[in-house]
């Protein structure tokens, strides 16, 4: 998956689309991400005889084709490719300035 927990994305589809938030989750074995303040929904709990009842507000997943990653050096919507490192590991870059989207962890 090309998309990592705390990029910056903005979703391209759907009912949140043109929202811009932070990556929260990372499901990779079902493709979703969770993005902060993005596809919220309203969980009902019933009360109880030791606490009253509530509404809890969250962030359901979506699927990680809906969003486009933001490169933090160009600031544009990007497509993620990717670079092999002289030490074998693998790095994600900006398919328009060519640039790191992971900082270097030498």
């Amino acid at each position: 998956m090309k998309v990592k927990t705390n990029d910056q994305v903005i979703v391209i589809a759907g009912k949140d689309k043109g929202k811009k938030g932070k990556v929260l989750r990372v499901v990779s074995k079902d493709n979703r991400i969770v993005v902060e303040k993005v596809n919220m929904r309203t969980k009902h709990i019933k009360k109880t005889t030791q606490k009253a009842g509530e509404k809890i507000k969250f962030e359901a997943s979506i699927d990680a084709s809906n969003v486009m990653v933001i490169c933090p050096s160009c600031e544009k919507t990007v497509r993620v490719g990717f670079k092999k490192l002289e030490n074998g590991k693998k790095q994600r870059v900006c398919k328009k300035c060519k640039d790191s989207i992971d900082k270097i962890t030498q």
